[in-house]
């Protein structure tokens, strides 16, 4: 249906089969996008059917190809496909990340690798790799390509208990700026979306104080709203940030955080 803000724009979403990536990816779709999601697993965490299944009970345009995001082999595989395909990469959504839960002293060299090459040299691949193909092509209102990275607001301030996840999304929050600043000029937009705590549907994954002191430390947390932030949530920023309506925005990380890191 025309008026669709995202109608034929060919849109990867790395990470999409759970969590956040999938909100997006569903949102996108929606939306009127040419959906591909770049993931090695295609069931959600969550439970559920597949987001790719989603889609098409939808009647939404899907394909879901099994990639690792570390891998520069698999991205480049992938997004050269995908054009083949479609003819074009309009939108490339950097999802994927990984975690371990452990501070300075727990955290192994092994453990520091891993989340390294998943959370930045992913984003690093899926960049790279987007701005290549996106250079190519001919602007459509006023952007060859967007850009659009999940940092989160731990790149921003203090991550209590996993240093690495923290460090590599600070690392996403500067890549995101300095592609920005080195290819607005060609017609690059690039920005970044800032999750708080977002409850994903597997709460019982998280322990009652973690819970309280997220709560604690969300503004919006509080009455009347009382809530913390859902997948929607950050789907909904990242669709602002794909769309022709972010005309004038590049290089920003967008807090969606319900005011934690204001307070």
């Amino acid at each position: 249906m025309a008026g669709k803000r995202l109608q034929d724009r060919v849109c990867i979403v790395t990470g999409a089969a759970s969590g956040i990536g999938r909100a997006i990816a569903l949102r996108f779709a929606a939306e009127g996008a040419r959906v591909v999601i770049l993931d090695p697993r295609s069931d959600p965490i969550e439970g559920g059917a597949s987001t790719a299944g989603l889609i098409r009970e939808a009647g939404g345009r899907v394909s879901a190809l099994e990639v690792d995001v570390s891998s520069w082999e698999q991205v480049d595989q992938a997004i050269t496909d995908t054009v083949g395909e479609c003819g074009a990469l309009h939108v490339m959504v950097n999802n994927a990340a990984i975690y371990t839960g452990t501070d300075l002293l727990a955290t192994s060299g092994d453990d520091w690798d891993r989340v390294m090459a998943v959370n930045l040299r992913g984003v690093f691949n899926g960049c790279k790799r987007a701005v290549q193909q996106m250079l190519t092509q001919e602007p459509i209102a006023e952007a060859r390509g967007r850009i659009v990275n999940i940092s989160s607001q731990h790149g921003m301030i203090a991550c209590p208990g996993d240093i690495a996840y923290g460090v590599s999304k600070a690392g996403t929050v500067y890549i995101t700026r300095q592609i920005a600043a080195d290819y607005a000029a060609r017609g690059i937009v690039c920005n970044a979306v800032a999750p708080g705590k977002i409850l994903t549907g597997r709460t019982d994954a998280i322990d009652d104080a973690s819970l309280h002191y997220a709560r604690s430390r969300t503004p919006m947390a509080g009455d009347p709203l009382a809530r913390l932030g859902k997948p929607e949530d950050v789907a909904n920023a990242a669709l602002f940030l794909a769309s022709d309506e972010c005309s004038y925005v590049n290089g920003a990380n967008l807090m969606v955080d319900g005011g934690w890191t204001a307070a």
